[in-house]
């Protein structure tokens, strides 16, 4: 095989997006052999846009079984990531996942419980910022262990601005029915992935969530969440969809640095001493800590989607790494699903959570999730709509 033959699952707004990407890199070892859409618009775009070599399908089971594909990427609503995943490996399919890997934690078992069973499969996610030179920079800063323990965590991601008619665009979106939550769960799986990768799994979250504050929606679309990490470290993370023209500031305190991302940039600022010697030893009240800005050498590179797909590649032809393994996405997920639970309960929650406890309550919402009205089917273009990827 010189080629992996991609059947995408889903051609909305990311699934047409990835379609332009590989037929714009003809040297990808990804080629674009189906798509499939139970829409019948979209099928019709990809008449109209796509070679005519790429087949067309109008459901999943005939693509997925097609001897014409090697690998599946499925691009559907939250709730059937894990479903399609599962009959993508059942059928000898590689598959690779939009995120989220789905909607909670105990279905995204099933799929890594069915991953297990087919060692021979690639099995992976698309968390495109990890291609980021500026957060993998920051991930060797903060795993490295060089400037001492992690003390502080702060995140606020408040430029994911979105309008009542992007809601409006799809009777799916922000329903507990049919997307299984709002900014968690649609804009910031990246980040809480991110989040994770970098700094760990907290093992306690306090969340205030608001639903529907910004827009008529019944999901959130405002986020508060304190958090605390096994070694004593704590942490706030905020986002909203209402807020404009919003801020993107990840920073991490460290024991002898301060490591910061902004604005697609990387600042770290080194301590001559750590804080925990100075806090001990000094006899001065009011100390101060000499220190001084460091440049940290990237290589600069951010792929994004494309870099995700071409590592995907390598892996089903080469045995190269992913730039994220498919079970890897339950970690996220469970952040989300503790900020969702520790809101729902209005108190704060452990991590590992009960997870029994929140499909229940989850479920309680989807029972009275109402039907959208004034729907106004619409496929945006969702290029350059990423907060963390704007420059």
């Amino acid at each position: 095989m010189s080629k992996v033959r991609l059947g995408i699952l889903g051609i909305g707004g990311m699934g047409s997006g990835h379609c332009r990407n590989l037929l714009a890199d003809p040297d990808c070892e990804l080629t674009l052999a189906a798509v499939c859409d139970i829409k019948e618009s979209r099928r019709q775009w990809a008449k109209e846009n796509l070679p005519e070599s790429v087949l067309i399908f109008d459901n999943a089971d005939d693509m997925i079984a097609s001897d014409a594909i090697d690998a599946v990427l499925v691009a559907v609503p939250h709730y059937d990531h894990p479903k399609y995943v599962i009959q993508a490996l059942q059928h000898g399919k590689h598959v690779m996942s939009e995120k989220p890997a789905g909607v909670y934690t105990k279905q995204v078992r099933e799929a890594i419980a069915e991953a297990e069973k087919h060692p021979d499969l690639v099995y992976g996610l698309m968390f495109n910022q990890r291609t980021n030179h500026v957060y993998r920079a920051m991930h060797d800063l903060v795993q490295g262990g060089q400037y001492g323990a992690m003390k502080r965590v702060n995140w606020i991601i408040t430029d994911w601005f979105r309008t009542q008619a992007y809601y409006n665009s799809g009777g799916w979106r922000a329903t507990w029915s049919g997307e299984g939550g709002g900014v968690l769960l649609n804009q910031c799986p990246h980040q809480l992935d991110l989040l994770q990768w970098i700094c760990g799994l907290p093992v306690k979250v306090d969340a205030h969530l608001s639903f529907g504050k910004w827009h008529d929606i019944e999901v959130e679309d405002d986020v508060t969440a304190f958090m605390e990490f096994e070694n004593g470290a704590t942490g706030v993370f905020v986002t909203t969809t209402g807020s404009y023209p919003g801020t993107n500031r990840f920073e991490v305190e460290l024991d002898r640095a301060k490591v910061v991302v902004e604005n697609n940039e990387l600042y770290v600022y080194e301590l001559d001493q750590p804080v925990s010697e100075v806090l001990a030893n000094s006899n001065q009240g009011f100390a101060r800590i000499p220190g001084h800005e460091v440049k940290v050498e990237t290589d600069g590179k951010n792929p994004q989607h494309m870099g995700v797909l071409a590592a995907f590649a390598a892996r089903i032809l080469r045995g190269e790494p992913l730039v994220a393994e498919g079970p890897e996405g339950i970690r996220g997920l469970t952040l989300s699903n503790a900020m969702h639970l520790s809101a729902w309960l209005g108190h704060a929650v452990e991590i590992p959570f009960d997870e029994d406890l929140y499909y229940d309550e989850l479920m309680k919402r989807v029972a009275t999730s109402r039907v959208k009205e004034n729907v106004a089917e619409v496929t945006f273009n969702t290029d350059g709509s990423y907060g963390s990827e704007k420059k």
